[in-house]
């Protein structure tokens, strides 16, 4: 299949006005790319006619697939069928099926349609609805023919993001997917990686992030957690399925050491602990300063076998006060002060029935100003194996206040992977 392009159209006034975040548009392009679509456009307009029309207008001449969220509503501002029909020169047309199932939809509830409602069953001369198990607004499917013949095809759902996903998934990707002569498969793979920005990533990468690469790779970042998504569009499952396979391994060998697994919700807890499962070992967090995200983490794990408990304490003299244990001069892992922490991490050993040992000191306050950027502070982490060694390592770490805290846990988490791998290489 030829590759398509596509324009997001979002529309209503709460988004150009930024009383709510357009999240719809985001998981369109992405959902969008993943069947093979190249997103080239992404517009944003108010509830105001005559601009929805000549948003369409424009949406249609210069991209094969318009996707648009919101504007469906029975209200007077909800205006996208009506702009859809001036775009396209045709009058809206009633549908009595889409009617009925908007009657059949109150009178489950109830209650009595409002007139109003009525106008949710109108649709452009030619258009076809989209069903909508969820809501009471039915999409819009509808073809504009260009001045050169070909074709621009337009999906108007609704700005309720459940709905919108539903009535995407189920009606608009077979719909994208049925423009080939041929049947298409689509299927994708995230891979994730940390320890690395995005521009290294992107040039360690190189020709195999290209647009027009197939397989296509795309990369996003997360709080300083890089995804590479590998999608891919065969005549077969078994054709997708192969190239994928060829190209993660092409990924593997640029930027292995940065690996830790795959899937979209997969994250580096979900590492140590499936590792921690299969020695039959437990893990503890001590965290100090000022947040606690692996605590959290772990926790959001369930009831793993593999976490056995955590600790959010002030400083390493608030570690050494619920260990018992004297600590004599500021923090530090030399000379004494490394036998203080050996004697902490015994006790929370025992106590919590832990065979390793994370401890992260010291998270950093953030400036209150959330804008700026967080200066690069040292953060130092402590592991202790299960034989009683210590393991230790430096890194400063800085950024955006939004980041700076998780990125300091998932670098905690990177050397932790790095301490397991090196225990069950020996």
């Amino acid at each position: 299949m030829a590759h398509l392009n596509a324009e997001i159209i979002s529309i209503g006034d709460e988004m150009i006005r930024g009383a709510r975040l357009d999240t719809n548009t985001q998981w369109l392009s992405r959902r969008l790319a993943e069947v093979g679509v190249d997103v080239q456009f992404h517009t944003t307009v108010g509830d105001t006619l005559s601009h929805n029309t000549d948003v369409f207008r424009i949406a249609m001449r210069r991209a094969d697939i318009v996707v648009t969220t919101g504007g469906l509503g029975p209200t007077r501002d909800d205006l996208t069928r009506e702009a859809v029909a001036e775009a396209l020169g045709r009058p809206l047309t009633l549908d009595e099926p889409s009617l009925q199932h908007i009657q059949e939809l109150f009178a489950r509830y109830g209650r009595q349609m409002p007139e109003r409602n009525e106008v949710q069953a109108m649709f452009p001369l030619g258009a076809k609805p989209i069903h909508n198990p969820q809501g009471t607004a039915p999409g819009i499917d509808v073809i504009a023919t260009r001045e050169d013949g070909t074709e621009s095809r337009v999906f108007a759902l609704p700005g309720v993001p459940a709905e919108m996903k539903t009535m995407f998934d189920e009606s608009v990707v077979p719909a994208i997917l049925d423009r080939s002569t041929k049947k298409q498969f689509i299927r994708h793979l995230v891979m994730k990686f940390f320890g690395i920005g995005e521009s290294d990533m992107e040039q360690r990468l190189g020709e195999m992030i290209a647009r027009d690469r197939e397989p296509r790779v795309g990369i996003t970042v997360s709080s300083a957690t890089i995804s590479l998504r590998i999608s891919a569009l065969a005549s077969t499952v078994e054709e997708c399925e192969k190239t994928i396979a060829v190209t993660r391994a092409e990924i593997l060998e640029r930027v292995g050491e940065l690996y830790f697994g795959d899937g979209e919700s997969f994250e580096q807890q979900h590492a140590v602990d499936a590792t921690l499962r299969d020695l039959g070992q437990r893990l503890a967090v001590i965290e100090l300063g000022r947040a606690a995200p692996l605590g959290d983490w772990f926790a959001g794990l369930g009831d793993s076998p593999a976490f056995s408990g955590g600790l959010s304490l002030g400083n390493h003299a608030d570690l050494c006060r619920i260990t018992d244990v004297q600590w004599d001069g500021d923090p530090g892992a030399t000379g004494d002060q490394d036998e203080t922490i050996q004697k902490c991490f015994d006790v929370v050993g025992q106590r919590f029935e832990a065979d390793w040992i994370l401890l992260v000191g010291d998270y950093p306050a953030l400036q209150s100003d959330h804008d700026r950027v967080q200066p690069p502070e040292e953060v130092t982490f402590t592991v202790r194996d299960p034989a009683g060694g210590i393991h230790q390592q430096s890194k400063r770490l800085g950024g955006h206040p939004s980041i700076v805290h998780p990125r300091i846990a998932k670098a905690a988490l990177m050397f932790l992977r790095e301490c397991l791998a090196e225990a069950i290489k020996s």
